[in-house]
């Protein structure tokens, strides 16, 4: 098993980060809390872990051990797979969940895409023994389904600038995609900041 990556970052993408190592680029899979925090030619450490395929080998990569150890328990739970594991650590910290499944939070995980109410209320009993207690100092402050990331316009602004974009594209591109953000919020769900990003980026090529 791969714990962890550590090097440069050679490439940032709206759902890979590249890090040499050893003359190499691990490409490895983050969600976009993770990726706004990393920037080309500095250097980073992910903690990560390797998902075996028969026709793939996948890396996950996250900002330290704990993300991680979640990220691979809730795959214990049927019907979580890697993809999901990262979208619901992508809407909800470590703490939030074993915060969110401690106290039977149904609501919370339905706020994660791809969740309803039944798939909720199943993961809420399989995980109930696996997660165990919240650990944060803060967990009382922040409250169960509080994002890890600011407001859904600053983790969006942060991910564009990241990938080298200026303060004044960024802008313009965020507010393009905002009336999708806001319909997401009219909803009652979390808005998607990857298929945003993507949105965005599309806004950008078209104008250049």
């Amino acid at each position: 098993m791969i714990a962890f990556v550590s090097g440069p970052v050679a490439a940032v993408t709206p759902t890979t980060a590249v890090i040499e190592v050893g003359g190499i680029g691990m490409a490895v899979q983050c969600a976009p809390n993770t990726l706004t925090d990393l920037r080309v030619g500095k250097e980073a450490r992910l903690a990560t872990s390797l998902v075996v395929r028969e026709d793939s080998l996948t890396l996950y990569g996250f900002a330290d051990d704990d993300e991680r150890r979640v990220f691979e328990l809730l795959q214990t739970a049927s019907g979580v797979g890697p993809r999901l594991a990262q979208a619901m650590l992508a809407t909800h910290s470590p703490d939030a969940l074993r915060l969110a499944v401690s106290t039977g939070d149904e609501k919370a995980l339905t706020v994660v895409p791809g969740i309803g109410k039944k798939g909720a209320q199943k993961l809420l009993l399989e995980l109930k023994d696996r997660l165990g207690e919240p650990v944060g100092a803060h967990i009382g402050q922040q409250g169960v389904g509080t994002p890890v990331t600011p407001a859904w316009r600053d983790q969006l602004q942060a991910a564009l600038i990241g990938l080298g974009y200026a303060t004044r594209e960024a802008d313009e591109a965020v507010s393009a995609v905002a009336p999708q953000a806001e319909a997401a919020v009219a909803e009652g769900v979390q808005p998607p900041v990857p298929q945003l990003l993507r949105a965005a980026l599309q806004t950008l090529n078209r104008a250049r």
